[in-house]
This record gives C-alpha cells, sequence and structure tokens, in this order.
C-alpha cells in the first residue's frame, strides 16, 4: 500500500515537469527569416541579366544555408530559360544579408510578362517574394540597345561615384553634391546639407550610405532627405560597402562600421596607408590601397593585415566566381579565393590599372592608355584591343554587355569582353564611374556630367 502511494504521487511531478517543458518550447519561437526584394519588377532584354537586392532577415538566432529558386508565380516550376544567380545564401550573424540577385534571360525566352516568384528555403523554413519580369526584345550589342545609345542628363558639380537601389539611382560628388533619378533619365538635385566631397555611395538594408572627405557619412532612406551621421573620424572617407548586414566604410587609415547606417564605430584598421576600395564576398571583407595594402575581416570589427608581395598601390578590388581579384599601378593583378593569400598573376603590362569588374564568365580590368585585360578564371589574363588610347576608370556589367568609361567621355562596350566598340558618348567631359540597374546604364563624370543609356 505504501508502494503504491509512492506512484501516486509521481504522477503530478511529472505531469508538472512535462508542462514546464511545453510551456518552455511554446515561450521560445523557432528560429526564422523573412525575405524581400527591390525592386520588386524588372525589364530585361532577351539574351541579357537584370538584377535586384534580396534583404533576408533572421529571426529568432536563424543561421545556416538558404537555398535560392526562382519559380513561376502559378505553377511553382522553373521557367526555361530564366535562371537565377546565386542559388545560395549564409546567414552567419543577426543582421540582414544582402545580396545581389541576378536574372538571366536567354535569348530564346519569349517577350512578354512573367510573374515570378523568389523561393528561400531552409529545412522546413520556406518564404516567398513575388517578382514581376518584363522581357523585352534583344538589343543586339547595336542599334539602340541599352549601352549603345547615350544621351547627356545633367551637367553640374562634379561626381564621384554612382549606384542603383530600392528603384532609384543615385549619383554623388564634390561639394556634396547629391543626385538621384528612378528612371536614369530625369535627375534630381537634392540638399545634402554638406559642402565636403563625397566619394562613394551604396545601398543596403534599405539604406543609402554617401561618404567623403572630412569624415562625411550621409545616410537615407529614399535619396532624397539626407541626414549627416556622426562618422567618429575626420579623414577622407573613399569607399562604402555593404555585406552580411553591416555597411563598411574605408579611407585613410580608416575603418568605419554600423549595422544601420546611422552609429558608426571605428575599427582598428591596422595600417595608417589610404584604403581606396572595399567588397565583401565568400562571407569576408576586403580592402585595399596604398603600398599593397589588403586587410580582410570575417565580421567587419577585427581586421588582419595579408601579405600581398607588392608595394604598388591597389586601386579596385572585386569579387566573383569564387575569387577576390586586386588590380593596381604597374599592371599589378593579385588574386585570392578566400582573401588570406593572395597570389601575384601575370598582366603583361605595366600600366596602371583602375578598375575591374565579373559577369559572364569573365573578369575585365581596365586601365591607363586603355588597357582592357580579361579572364575567364582570374590567373590566365588576356591583353585586349580597346580601340582607345584614353585613361579608363571604370568598369560595369549589365544587359549581357561590359561598359567601360574614362578621359574624354570615353565609352566603351563589349559583349563577350574580347571584342570593344566605341561609342558616342555626346560628352568630352571625363567619366569616373559607371553602374545598371532596371534596364539602364549611368555614367558620371566631371562637370556633374550625367550619361544614360537606353
Amino acid at each position: 500500500m505504501q508502494r503504491k502511494t509512492r506512484i501516486a504521487s509521481s504522477w503530478p511531478v511529472g505531469l508538472l515537469v512535462l508542462l514546464s517543458l511545453l510551456l518552455a518550447a511554446c515561450s521560445s519561437p523557432p528560429p526564422d527569416f523573412s525575405i524581400a526584394l527591390s525592386p520588386t519588377s524588372l525589364t530585361v532584354q532577351q539574351g541579357a541579366s537584370g538584377s535586384t537586392t534580396l534583404t533576408l532577415t533572421p529571426q529568432n538566432g536563424f543561421t545556416g544555408t538558404v537555398t535560392l529558386s526562382l519559380v513561376d508565380a502559378s505553377t511553382g516550376n522553373a521557367v526555361p530559360g530564366i535562371t537565377l544567380s546565386p542559388t545560395s545564401v549564409i546567414v552567419t550573424g543577426s543582421g540582414p544579408v544582402n545580396p545581389t540577385l541576378t536574372l538571366s534571360v536567354g535569348g530564346s525566352v519569349a517577350t512578354g510578362s512573367y510573374s515570378l516568384k523568389v523561393k528561400a528555403v531552409s529545412g522546413s523554413i520556406d518564404k516567398e517574394a513575388n517578382l514581376s519580369l518584363s522581357v523585352t526584345a534583344g538589343g543586339g550589342g547595336g542599334g539602340g540597345g541599352a549601352g549603345t545609345t547615350w544621351t547627356l542628363r545633367n551637367l553640374g558639380n562634379p561626381l564621384r561615384g554612382v549606384t542603383y537601389g530600392n528603384g532609384t539611382f543615385v549619383a554623388v560628388g564634390w561639394f556634396g553634391a547629391i543626385l538621384t533619378s528612378p528612371d536614369g533619365v530625369t535627375w534630381t538635385v537634392q540638399t545634402s546639407g554638406t559642402g565636403n566631397a563625397l566619394c562613394g555611395v551604396t545601398y543596403g538594408n534599405g539604406t543609402f550610405v554617401a561618404v567623403g572627405y572630412g569624415g562625411a557619412i550621409l545616410t537615407s532612406p529614399d535619396g532624397v532627405t539626407w541626414t549627416a551621421r556622426t562618422s567618429v573620424t575626420s579623414n577622407d572617407l573613399n569607399g562604402v560597402t555593404y555585406g552580411n548586414g553591416l555597411f563598411v566604410a574605408v579611407g585613410i587609415g580608416t575603418i568605419l562600421t554600423s549595422s544601420n547606417g546611422t552609429t558608426w564605430t571605428a575599427q582598428t584598421s591596422v595600417t595608417s596607408h589610404a584604403l581606396n576600395g572595399v567588397t565583401y564576398g565568400n562571407n569576408t571583407f576586403v580592402a585595399v590601397g596604398w603600398n599593397g595594402t589588403i586587410l580582410t575581416s570575417s565580421n567587419g570589427t577585427a581586421w588582419t593585415a595579408r601579405t600581398s608581395g607588392t608595394y604598388y598601390s591597389l586601386n579596385a578590388v572585386t569579387y566573383g566566381n569564387g575569387l577576390f581579384v586586386a588590380v593596381g599601378n604597374g599592371g599589378t593583378i593579385l588574386t585570392s579565393s578566400n582573401g588570406t593569400a593572395w597570389t601575384a598573376q601575370t598582366s603583361g603590362t605595366s600600366n596602371d590599372l583602375y578598375g575591374v569588374t565579373y559577369g559572364n564568365s569573365t573578369f575585365v580590368a581596365v586601365g591607363w592608355l586603355g588597357t582592357i585585360l580579361t579572364s575567364p578564371n582570374g590567373t590566365t589574363w588576356t591583353a585586349q584591343t580597346s580601340v582607345t588610347s584614353n585613361w579608363l576608370r571604370g568598369v560595369t556589367y549589365g544587359n549581357g554587355l561590359f561598359v567601360a568609361v574614362g578621359l574624354n567621355g570615353t565609352i566603351l562596350t563589349s559583349s563577350n569582353g574580347t571584342t570593344w566598340t566605341v561609342q558616342t558618348s555626346v560628352t568630352s567631359n571625363d567619366l569616373r564611374g559607371v553602374t545598371y540597374g532596371n534596364g539602364t546604364f549611368v555614367a558620371v563624370g566631371v562637370w556633374g556630367a550625367i550619361l544614360t543609356s537606353p
């Protein structure tokens, strides 16, 4: 009888433990994430590509690999001839991740409107975001296609940089100049609140961030209303990027970081040299600069100086096909798969290189005296006939086309990086930067020159 009493009294304890576990499970929601696209509609020619920014926001401690795919909104099936890249993204921190998604449209895809969805899946978590795609007839690299016919849109203060995000182009430059456009055609001068030169601009986490001389940092949710932020430095800032939920701005011996663009923290940059550029790829930030300086960080906070093997200044860095490629003076080209170990490649030129990009399975580097180099893998480089002796300062890829810009309004285009065509640029002003968004190329330069195509 005494034994039965002990068994009976043990039941309430077991139930209490079970209830406690259930309550604990209910009070701790499972890891999750949300996704959003900007823009949510694209216009892409047959045989070309377009891009949109995915914002993936982790919730309740979610980390891991998220598989991405593109499907028809009504059937849930893949659309033949329309592909998405990348097909996965890795979440390692608590902040939003903002990869650029590229939609490539085959030359045989029928023209018309497509209702699509971007699917993001990780385990049992399955999220979707709507995307409208308009496919237009291909331009064939000529006859008025994007990159072929250019129009002068603005003249004013010299411009240094341009970006595209949230359906808006933003160009920045000297004397605090900021101009915006929804389509590249109509441009509006915005009030920046600063007279400092602005050298770089980027978009991420729903925010534009512009940086410049004297440590200037400005932010805007829409490109129209700008707010000056405390940058905790008076050093000039030359560039800014966004990756893994973090803005990173670099300058003369300076690295600043911010998760929201509002509050900035000075990080130990382990160099006094000027940093000219910064990019993000393979879960790593890479900054390059004077005297062969290369710094890397997995989180934007702790930075490590890497051995570059050169004292030439490095002017630009990009990431593509699993590889970082940095270019600089004296024809310097360095590559790294992880940002840690760097290898000097034979460029075949001693001309300074100022810009580098990746597209169509090809790296393209441009520079002094019209130098154009291409590589399928970052290792073997070939000098191409550039049909100009003018200094080339910037290069980008979009709509199935490489576009390089430079001195005296020079604009060159190529569908493969090998054969280049001089385009009529309708300006003799030097062009400093070029970008692509929503079916339009935008080039900017001195005296406020803005050229668009188409």
